[in-house]
This record gives structure tokens, C-alpha cells and sequence, in this order.
């Protein structure tokens, strides 16, 4: 027989955002079965009695394992079609130990397999306890545990997310595999949820990137939400690295798409920004998801199934295979331009279009295949005027000089192009409303709220090219 040549599946790269909730897991709580095995007191329900099951988390395997399954238990109709199926493996008697022929009306009739480390995550009870003997009931040992005595919810990369996905999500035919079967995926750590505090050495990396890992710092590696109060959020200067790290990425060539992961609230405004700032001519995704991954009715695992059917349906292409949409958002099935979407309620289907001009630009179909009902005209990515590749190098400036204005530089990119985080603006969003005057006197000295947010500020003077996109009346931008 001739050997067949491996197949080549296209590449997408993912890319970590901050309080990423599609990031996150729910609580790793100790189980029952492991409180019993070591004298502890069980989880109750409100009335005390022991909860009926454990919760079930996805874990490795450390050797091989032979368990029998019932026959006819995995839906409650199947042994109303009998006739049907193939004989069982064998039967295990009342003492538990497995034939290959029947021994007597008590015996149950069984599946005999193995399971094994390589196969993948399995679910199973959560057997850890806290190092001082006590259950763990939360990510803190303690309520408002501080950070170094609280576990990490979210995943440092997307790619034990996406192992899991494609170990435990299901198709609508009955099948897993629904990331891994349709591409390969690079992850990047632009700005993630979370961090590795005593570092990593580079043989355990599952990123993209070169090297250890350094122990990095919460507030200022890595931006998590939960434990609630030690919540952060990341610097203005983030931007930039961001921005860096995926327009590099992208430069490659190397992918089909990409996908940006980050918190429900926010991924409108990162997913804009990546509209404008990256110069790609590949599909760009942003997801998000209203509730934690593993959680019950979570959106955020379609979320991403969805963004991969995107990438690879091509419905976005142009006559010359670029990117004719810019960047969306897929939340629900729906597609959003980035421009447009915005999380008017936290609730999954809570996000709404703005600006009264569309924003809802297609569906993931259920039934039928991706489809657009129209194409946005504005401009994005490859052909957005103010990209990263299009940006100056310096623009002029004022500063307020010993109470005169001076001419100064102010540079944007580094010598290779990367844009600075200095570069990144502060600018302050004032809704007009009446009763705003301090007084009558028209003193500008009486202004002091205007000054306090001027005064620490550098003035960028730069003449708008006639070219560059100008922002209407009443823009939701």
C-alpha cells in the first residue's frame, strides 16, 4: 500500500486577552469523594443532606485504566431498541468480576475498555485538598484570601481551553474534535487573565514564544477579575503590546485567521481598536462569554466553534482572498462589525448593534453554513488609513514649558515599527450637560476641572490628511 501524505490543516492564531471570562473555570471545589476518603465534612444540600453527585472536572490520567460499562446506560431509550445492538463485551456477577459468557440472571452486561493517559482529559471527581488538610471551597484557601494564598481561575493560554473544547463539546451529529478536526492553532499571551508567578520553564511553554518564562506580577503580567477583589485592570500602555504582539503575529503570514479572547465587557473596544491598528488581509474574531467556561448553559465554547467556522467559510473574502468585513465580533451566533457591537446586558444575547446603521452583518447559520446579509463599507484592517504600518514615526507636539508652549517630538514607533507604549494617548470622554459652569464670570481659572485633567497632558498637533476617515455627528465611536 502506498502511504498517504499527512494532511496540512490551515493555521489560526488565538490571542489572550485580560478578564477574560471565556478564559476562566469555575471554582475547583474538593469532592465529596475525596472529603469521605479523607474525614472531612461532605457538601450538603439546604437541608443537610449530602449533594447526589460530585461536579466533575476534566483531568489526566496518570496510568492506564480498565472500567467496565453498563450496557443500555447511556440513554434511557436504549434498551428499548435491543434487537439492535451487538452483543455486550461481557457480564460481571454479583462479586464484581467480569466473564466473557453469562454466569447467572444477576449478571450485568458490559463494555470492557481501557482508557489511557493519551487519550485526552477525562471527567473525574476533584481529589485535592489544601496543604493544611482542609477542603478547598473556593480559589481562596480562606474567604478574602490574599493573592499568594488564592489558586488562579483562568487558564495562563487559550490552549487548555481549547483542549477542552475539543475533548468534551459535541456536535450536533454527536461528534468531539470540533477545534482540532478543521485547524491547527498557535495561542498567544498578548494581555492575558492569567499568570505564572514562579515563572515557567521553557519546555512546559504551550504559548508561542521563545525562552523561560519569568515570574510575572498580577497587575502588571496578567489582568484577572476573580478573586473579585484582587481585580485589575490593564494600563493604558497595554495597548501597545498588544497591539505588537498580534500585528507581528499576523505578519507571519503563517495564518488563515485569528481570534481575540477577552471579557464580555470589553471586547468590544479591543476588537475596534484591532480593526483599525492591525494591518492583516485575514479574517480577525473577537469572543467573549457571558458565563464561565464549564458552567452551565456557557456560550463562550460556541462562541469560539463559531469564529473557527467563520475564519474557515471564507464568506468574508474578497475577489482577491483578502478580508472584505474587518474585524467582528461572534456572540450568539450573530456577526458584529467591531465598530458597531456593543454588551448592552449581561445576559448571553445581550449584545445589541449601535449607531442606528446596521452592525448585525450575518448569522452562523443552524440551520445552513455562515452567511452575510451585507457587506460594511467602512474601512478596517489592510486598507484602514491609520493602521500600525501607516502610522508616523514622530508627530509634533506642545508642552507647557515654564509656563510657555514648546515644540516638541513625539515618537510613535520604536525603529523596527513597534508602536510605544508612551505613545498610547490619555484621553478624557466628557458628556455636555446643562448646569455645568462653575459660575457666570467666564474666569478660566475657575475651571479647575478642565485644568486638573490638562495639565499633566502633552498637546499633539498634527494636521488631519484629507485622506484619514473624519468622525460624523452622533458617532457611537
Amino acid at each position: 500500500m502506498t502511504a498517504m501524505a499527512p494532511s496540512v490543516k490551515p493555521k489560526i492564531a488565538v490571542f489572550s486577552g485580560p478578564t477574560a471570562t471565556i478564559q476562566n473555570s469555575e471554582p475547583l471545589v474538593t469532592s465529596n469523594k475525596a472529603r469521605h476518603k479523607y474525614g472531612l465534612p461532605l457538601r450538603t444540600n439546604p437541608d443537610g443532606i449530602p449533594l447526589r453527585f460530585d461536579a466533575l472536572r476534566p483531568q489526566r490520567l496518570a496510568a492506564p485504566v480498565t472500567v467496565y460499562i453498563e450496557q443500555f446506560s447511556a440513554h434511557p431509550l436504549e434498551r428499548d431498541a435491543a434487537e439492535l445492538y451487538a452483543p455486550p463485551d461481557g457480564y460481571l456477577d454479583p462479586a464484581g468480576v467480569f466473564h466473557s459468557e453469562r454466569q447467572g440472571p444477576r449478571d450485568i452486561p458490559v463494555y470492557e475498555v481501557t482508557l489511557r493517559p493519551e487519550d485526552g482529559l477525562y471527567p473525574l471527581p476533584y481529589m485535592a485538598c489544601q496543604a493544611n488538610g482542609q477542603a478547598w471551597e473556593d480559589d481562596g484557601a480562606m474567604p478574602q484570601a490574599p493573592a499568594a494564598q488564592c489558586r488562579q481561575p483562568f487558564y495562563p493560554d487559550a490552549s487548555r481551553l481549547f483542549e477542552e473544547i475539543d475533548r468534551l463539546g459535541l456536535s450536533d451529529d454527536g461528534l468531539a474534535s470540533l477545534l482540532s478536526s478543521k485547524a491547527d492553532y498557535d495561542f498567544y499571551r498578548a494581555v492575558p487573565s492569567g499568570g505564572y508567578t514562579k515563572g515557567l520553564p521553557a519546555s512546559q511553554r504551550t504559548d508561542m514564544g521563545e525562552g523561560d518564562i519569568a515570574p510575572e506580577t498580577l497587575g502588571r503580567h496578567f489582568f484577572p477579575y476573580r478573586p473579585a477583589y484582587l481585580r485589575w485592570e490593564p494600563p493604558m500602555a497595554s495597548l501597545a503590546r498588544l497591539t505588537n504582539v498580534v500585528q507581528q503575529a499576523l505578519a507571519s503570514g503563517q495564518y488563515v485567521g485569528a481570534i481575540w479572547l477577552e471579557g464580555s465587557p470589553f471586547v468590544e473596544e479591543t476588537s475596534y481598536w484591532l480593526n483599525l491598528l492591525i494591518d492583516t488581509p485575514v479574517p480577525f474574531v473577537g469572543n467573549a462569554s457571558q458565563r464561565a467556561h464549564g458552567a452551565v448553559s456557557n456560550d463562550g465554547d460556541r462562541n469560539i466553534i463559531d469564529a473557527v467556522d467563520y475564519i474557515l467559510s471564507r464568506i468574508w473574502a474578497d475577489a482577491d482572498g483578502r478580508d472584505s468585513v474587518g474585524v467582528v465580533v461572534i456572540q450568539d451566533e450573530q456577526l458584529f462589525t467591531a465598530r458597531e457591537v456593543q454588551k448592552a446586558d449581561a445576559r448571553p444575547g445581550g449584545y445589541v448593534a449601535t449607531g442606528g446603521h446596521g452592525g448585525i452583518i450575518g448569522t452562523m447559520g443552524q440551520p445552513g453554513p455562515p452567511a452575510l446579509t451585507f457587506r460594511p463599507v467602512k474601512r478596517h484592517t489592510h486598507a484602514s488609513a491609520v493602521h500600525l504600518r501607516r502610522l508616523p514615526a514622530c508627530v509634533e507636539g506642545v508642552r507647557l514649558d515654564n509656563g510657555r508652549l514648546a515644540r516638541v517630538a513625539v515618537p510613535i514607533k520604536d525603529a523596527q515599527g513597534a508602536l510605544l507604549a508612551t505613545a498610547i494617548p490619555k484621553v478624557t470622554i466628557v458628556k455636555h450637560a446643562r448646569y455645568l459652569p462653575e459660575d457666570t464670570s467666564g474666569d478660566p481659572e475657575a475651571e479647575v476641572d478642565i485644568l486638573s485633567r490638562a495639565s499633566p497632558r502633552t498637546c499633539v498637533r498634527r494636521p488631519w490628511p484629507a485622506s484619514w476617515p473624519r468622525a460624523q455627528p452622533h458617532s457611537p465611536r
